[in-house]
């Protein structure tokens, strides 16, 4: 089942019947090796870092998909608010914490 998500807080057509509270989802995650000496060579010469872009990007959705199930298991059936928050961990961007939260709810149609 697929849970709308906003970054509002509110849905078109639909009302809040139910708060079901705070849903997060996060994930800690490091390059790998080729990621890291990719990421290393295109700092010395510039430009987008390829292999960091999909990094991140993997660990957002994985994160987003953890809160989503948090939600589930709360009986939610959408989530209000979210938003992502991201830590760097250990200095040097050791590994990278990926938060993702937001409210879970039950809407119903308006």
């Amino acid at each position: 089942m697929n849970l709308p998500v906003t970054t509002t807080f509110a849905i078109d057509g639909y009302r809040v019947r139910e708060y079901k509270g705070v849903v997060r989802g996060i994930v800690v995650r490091a390059p790998t090796i080729s990621q890291g000496l990719l990421g290393g060579l295109k700092s010395i010469i510039g430009g987008q870092i390829g292999a960091y872009t999909e990094m991140c990007e993997q660990a957002r959705q994985q994160a987003l998909d953890e809160m989503l199930e948090h939600a589930r298991q709360l009986g939610a059936n959408a989530v209000i608010g979210m938003s992502y928050d991201a830590t760097e961990i250990g200095g040097r961007a050791a590994a990278t914490e990926v938060l993702c939260y937001g409210t879970a709810v039950i809407v119903e149609r308006a």
